[in-house]
């Protein structure tokens, strides 16, 4: 019995040769306009201590609760693939040092993988990859207002066009426990109404049940009390100074209060950037402030904000858009060879061509003739070099264009001086 082939596991999806290019594309684009900020990368590692994500993300969180692939390592540690990428990030910040460095500290991390285990959806997978920035040591809503700018920027030069953004404040140490008060206060009255999770949920931190999917709580949370109604002064005049910021940069925006975002180290700022290209899962980036994680991870008392989007999700709009992403060429030059002298001439000669730049390659499959020029059309050759015993003996070689099959005699020393020109 023949045996099955293995397959990837449900949940993530290869990037294939012929489809790398866009996520290049994206990757150059994120780079650029970090770098005109500011910004530099980070990367860290793959997994972290399970309590990383306990004490940052939060244990009544469904990323915490359904979503994280732990397992205990050799050493008996319980260890998790990281589920978003703001933990690890911190956590580096702080074991590296960088507190003690000049203020604010600007970083990205691209293309990082993150796992969840939900359902795998459109654009949504177990495995998947997300662009992302940190900015530690700023309090003022200034930054605020860069950090969404610089998420819509990347879009808007990736041409995407059909965007929103969404704000809300969610208060901080000094308002939040009132709130949560009245929230609790309101979701007793509403108690059988509730799915079991928001129950359990209320009781340990209400404001998650703002966040829940379920259409019934949905029904109950649509006339709940609101955070930015019970704004303590400092978060209020944060807020407006934010809503002054992204008037000053004219970006639009809609005031959402039922936004708190997945994860329970956010204060003050949330956001999320909605596409109405891809059905009811259209949130393309979402991020806010976290003025007191790095304390709550064991660092010092220092603000914070970043905001991660999925790279996955990205190319989708882009493609609902039906936004070309220009792909680069292959191959620009094919060396084509005839007889066994001038292969050798030939792997020579794609050596030098690449050392000055140009994209060249030769056949490595001792293909005919007529074989190699149907391969040097198939990866998109401009140019065809013909090496044979004849072109050896006189020191020359045959360029062929292959858009127009013109065809022209030099000598191999000036074969770089015809393929500039």
């Amino acid at each position: 019995m023949a045996e099955r082939s293995v397959k990837a596991p449900k949940g993530t999806k290869d990037v294939l040769p012929q489809d790398s290019y866009k996520w290049q594309y994206v990757e150059d684009i994120a780079r650029r306009l970090t770098a005109l900020a500011g910004y530099r990368e980070i990367r860290t590692p793959v997994f972290e201590h399970t309590e990383l994500f306990l004490r940052g993300v939060g244990d009544t969180t469904d990323i915490v609760q359904k979503e994280m692939y732990t397992f205990k390592d050799k050493g008996d540690r319980s260890i998790t693939l990281k589920p978003e990428g703001t933990a690890g990030v911190v956590r580096a910040f702080i074991e590296g040092g960088l507190p003690s460095s000049a203020q604010p500290t600007k970083m990205y991390y691209l293309s990082t993988p993150v796992f969840r285990y939900e359902k795998p959806q459109s654009g949504r997978l177990r495995e998947h990859h997300q662009f992302g920035i940190e900015v530690f040591g700023a309090a003022d809503a200034s930054v605020d207002a860069e950090v969404i700018n610089l998420a819509l920027t990347l879009f808007q030069t990736a041409g995407l066009k059909q965007l929103r953004l969404n704000i809300n404040s969610i208060g901080c140490d000094k308002c939040r426990p009132q709130y949560n008060d009245t929230l609790k206060a309101y979701l007793k009255e509403h108690e059988g109404e509730l799915c079991e999770m928001c129950r359990d949920r209320m009781e340990r931190n209400p404001l998650r049940v703002l966040d829940c999917k379920v259409e019934s709580c949905q029904k109950i949370v649509a006339a709940a009390p609101k955070m930015i109604d019970h704004l303590c002064e400092e978060c209020a005049v944060h807020f407006e100074d934010l809503k002054k910021y992204l008037g000053a940069l004219g970006i639009d925006y809609a005031i959402n209060p039922l936004i708190v975002r997945g994860l329970d180290y956010y204060t003050k700022t949330v956001f999320e950037i909605i596409s109405d290209n891809i059905g009811s899962q259209g949130t393309v980036c979402g991020g806010g402030r976290y003025d007191k994680l790095l304390k709550q991870i064991g660092g010092p008392d220092m603000p914070g904000i970043g905001f991660g989007m999925g790279i996955e999700r990205l190319l989708l709009v882009m493609q609902s858009e039906g936004i070309e992403i220009p792909q680069p060429s292959i191959t620009d030059v094919f060396v084509c060879t005839h007889g066994e002298p001038a292969r050798f001439k030939a792997i020579e000669l794609t050596r030098e061509l690449r050392e000055s730049g140009i994209k060249t390659d030769m056949d490595h499959c001792a293909r005919s003739v007529k074989a190699q020029f149907k391969y040097a059309d198939k990866i998109g050759a401009k140019t065809v070099i013909v090496i044979g015993e004849e072109e050896m003996e006189k020191g020359t070689v045959v360029l062929k264009t292959m858009e127009t099959g013109e065809e022209r005699v030099v000598r191999q020393e000036e074969i770089k001086l015809f393929l500039q020109l």
